[in-house]
């Protein structure tokens, strides 16, 4: 499945931002997905995922109550709000799809990844 991102940029510390990924198969609906993100000189980090039938959701606690991932089946998409932002959520955001029921936390189990959108909050 071909994935793609949208929405980063910049904006100052507290605000918002909205990611969206567009997915190209239609079987989109039998995949959860996710979100990870990484900053400059550091590993990949997940960030949340939403799982493929009754949006059932996870997130990292370092955006637990700041984030919220959402998905719309009929349009193909999964989105997250970002609010509340720091400095320290700057990084290149991607979306990743997986078949698997667990683990979302890590990046090995999905299969299809968009290429990555900025996200730089300044202080």
């Amino acid at each position: 499945v071909q994935l793609r991102e949208s929405g980063g940029g910049l904006v100052q510390a507290g605000g918002s931002l909205r990611l969206s990924c567009i997915a190209s198969d239609r079987a989109f609906n039998n995949y959860a997905m996710g979100w990870f993100r990484q900053a400059p000189g550091k590993a990949r980090e997940f960030v949340a995922a939403i799982s493929w039938r009754y949006g059932s959701t996870t997130y990292a606690d370092s955006v637990k109550g700041r984030f919220v991932i959402s998905r719309d089946n009929a349009k193909n998409t999964v989105s997250v709000e970002m609010n509340s932002l720091k400095p320290e959520d700057t990084a290149v955001y991607y979306c990743a799809a997986t078949g698997s029921g667990s683990r979302w936390e890590d990046a090995n189990n999905y299969h299809s990844w968009g290429q990555g959108t900025q996200v730089t909050v300044s202080s």
